[in-house]
């Protein structure tokens, strides 16, 4: 399957920009099964200086800085991305305990352990806490393998949790989310990331697209799609497998990635510092994410 991404963001400032330091993580990754087949960013005001440069995650990053007045900033980027259904998934019963997962991760240095080792550690927006422990609890029965444990979890947080994008904000604390029982994406998938940690298994936060249908008889609308997240948890018997739990599904052929690290803090889509621009700015933020036929 071959998309083509546009996410355009706009500022609006309530006074001139006078300088501005900018990263943006908006660059499809390659991997297995994904290809990036082409990538613009198109910035204006038009940057001073720019640069690119990969992450400690492996991820690609876009530095650039604006130095001329300015009250809106435009920043577009467009990719094309082609992907390939992963091989088929292991049976729901099949696969090593987790017990035995968490036992392999530490006795084995293999190079892909190792790395995997650095999610298992707390992260700023992905604290294990005890009140976290006792609900991941449930899922970690004795002798139950890796992909039966992840997916009974993920399914529990899509049935206890609900989607609201008015309760929280980057800054609201899982403590708030898992009080209430309300959040986002972002959020969905830092709770699943510190439930599994707590219980030994390395996860991951993953940034990226996913492509949306329009309702029946509808013609689906532009800009209607939007930035996703979901997590990825490591079993050093088949590797990192990722999992949506803000739609309760394994991503195959319609999540797009474009930046993965320990969770949403090291891979802001946009983020950097400003001189100026008042005491108010407002973000629109505009997606598209189409099929396109191969070839074309």
């Amino acid at each position: 399957m071959k998309y083509r991404i546009t996410h355009q963001t706009t500022y609006r400032y309530e006074q001139a920009v006078t300088v501005c330091h900018n990263e943006a993580h908006l660059i499809p990754r390659d991997s297995a099964q994904q290809r990036c087949l082409s990538y613009r960013l198109d910035i204006d005001p038009a940057p001073a200086s720019r640069s690119e440069r990969e992450d400690f995650f492996g991820n690609r990053v876009v530095y650039y800085a604006i130095d001329v007045p300015h009250d809106l900033l435009r920043v577009t980027a467009t990719s094309e991305v082609s992907l390939e259904s992963p091989g088929a998934q292991l049976p729901l019963g099949a696969g090593q305990p987790w017990q035995e997962a968490v036992c392999r991760l530490h006795e084995e240095l293999s190079a892909a352990n190792l790395d995997a080792r650095q999610y298992l550690l707390d992260s700023p927006m992905a604290g294990i806490t005890a009140e976290i422990k006792r609900y991941a609890a449930p899922a970690f029965r004795e002798h139950r393998p890796v992909a039966v444990v992840v997916r009974e979890l993920m399914s529990r947080i899509h049935r206890d949790f609900t989607y609201d994008p008015d309760f929280t904000t980057i800054a609201t604390p899982l403590s708030e989310v898992l009080k209430h029982r309300r959040g986002v994406c972002q959020d969905f998938a830092h709770l699943a990331i510190a439930c599994l940690r707590s219980h030994g298994l390395p996860a991951r936060y993953v940034s990226g697209y996913i492509e949306t249908q329009a309702p029946p008889g509808q013609e689906k609308l532009r800009g209607a799609d939007a930035s996703h997240a979901w997590f990825a948890v490591y079993d050093p018997n088949v590797g990192w497998l990722d999992y949506d739990p803000t739609n309760n599904q394994i991503p195959i052929d319609r999540h797009i990635t474009t930046a993965w690290g320990r969770d949403y803090a090291d891979i802001t889509p946009l983020k950097g510092v400003i001189y100026g621009g008042g005491d108010h700015h407002r973000a629109e933020v505009a997606v598209d994410v189409v099929a396109v036929a191969e070839g074309t």
